[in-house]
């Protein structure tokens, strides 16, 4: 467990600066340069998540039951998210939907951690989906207060954009739900 916490907690952390502190970045690129700055938030963002995964993994060895959800909370699950993959792409594709939502990558890492939520009680599921539900409660809270100090980067907003995101998410949602979950975390979502 403790290789769980400790992934979080930097990893979390790494992405949690702007909201304790929103001037944070830029005095740190200001006095380390762009690249430099980059680069060490990308390499404590690495190790923060493969501790997490590799904790996670080991904390599933040793299940510790904090509650049961019924089975029919993994069909609410599977239906929860359906719109994650496509708000996910529709945070880097500018369209109709990142306009309505504002902030579509916040919103459907809420959505994954809110219904994994719901579908798992170990000890290690609840640190890891309630961890980054709170984190993305706590920046979407945070981005509403903070002035834009930067333009971020990407493509020129576009109606075709909402298209790809849409029909791309629902893609990537089919073959995670079929294939590549089971592959990756070795729990298949359809399974009774």
């Amino acid at each position: 467990m403790l290789y769980l916490i400790l992934g979080l907690v930097l990893f979390l952390g790494v992405h949690s600066v702007e909201i304790f502190s929103p001037t944070f970045r830029s005095s740190a690129v200001a006095r380390l340069g762009e690249k430099p700055y980059k680069g060490i938030y990308s390499v404590l963002s690495i190790i923060g998540f493969v501790l997490l995964i590799w904790g996670y993994g080991i904390a599933r060895q040793h299940p510790i039951l904090v509650y049961a959800p019924p089975v029919w909370m993994r069909h609410l699950t599977l239906l929860l998210m359906l719109p994650v993959f496509p708000l996910l792409l529709a945070a880097y594709l500018p369209g109709r939907i990142k306009a309505a939502v504002k902030h579509p990558m916040l919103a459907s890492v809420k959505l994954w951690a809110f219904a994994h939520l719901l579908a798992n009680g170990m000890l290690a599921d609840v640190l890891l989906f309630g961890g980054f539900l709170l984190w993305a409660v706590a920046d979407r809270i945070s981005v509403k207060r903070r002035a834009v100090l930067r333009p971020l980067p990407g493509p020129p907003p576009s109606k075709f954009n909402d298209v790809i995101a849409v029909v791309g998410g629902l893609a990537l949602y089919v073959v995670f739900v079929f294939w590549l979950h089971t592959k990756l975390i070795g729990v298949p979502p359809l399974a009774m």
